[in-house]
């Protein structure tokens, strides 16, 4: 079988990129990998305790580690961490090894879809909407920056919108 270019998802926290990327992995019968979860695996512990021992640095250099890794494979799906985009080497790796997709919404329906979330240790702030807000003006033009198609997410179901993302990816991975 040829191998048919990686697909990114990037995009802030709580924008579906698991979920969506789940999905559309499933449909296009390919490996989905998510960056969280396989740090997670190969730490053996959960996010929140990586930054409480090792800090948002310690973090980030897990995830440029697990970026080189996962776009060495073909046909993946894979859904990034929020902060992917911070660090050069994956706006480059990413850019450079298959098709960019960066799921977009505002930060107050990210703020409604996460405000639970214990689990998220960037938004475990006083005032986490106001975190989600300097988030999305920072990171915004970096994952413009090397986004191939850009999804404004809204408020619709996902299953829409990997229906809308299957279509973009058999065109534009067929032309």
């Amino acid at each position: 079988m040829e191998s048919s270019p990686n697909i990114y998802l990037i995009g802030l926290m709580g924008v579906g990129k698991t979920t969506v990327g789940r999905q559309l992995a499933k449909r296009l019968g390919r490996r989905f990998a998510d960056t969280d979860h396989e740090i997670e695996a190969r730490t053996g512990v959960n996010i929140p305790i990586i930054f409480e021992l090792e800090g948002e640095a310690g973090f980030r250099l897990r995830e440029m580690q697990v970026v080189e890794a996962l776009t060495r494979e073909n046909n993946l799906v894979m859904a990034t961490g929020g902060g992917v985009v911070l660090d050069p080497r994956n706006r480059a790796n990413l850019a450079n090894t298959g098709m960019v997709i960066y799921l977009c919404a505002q930060p107050k329906q990210l703020w409604e879809r996460t405000r639970y979330n214990r689990n998220r240790p960037l938004l475990q702030v006083a005032d986490p909407l106001a975190k989600l807000q300097e988030l999305f003006v920072q990171r915004d033009p970096l994952y413009r920056e090397i986004a191939d198609l850009v999804i404004e997410t809204g408020g619709g179901a996902f299953h829409h919108l990997v229906k809308q993302l299957e279509r973009e990816v058999r065109t534009r991975c067929t032309a």
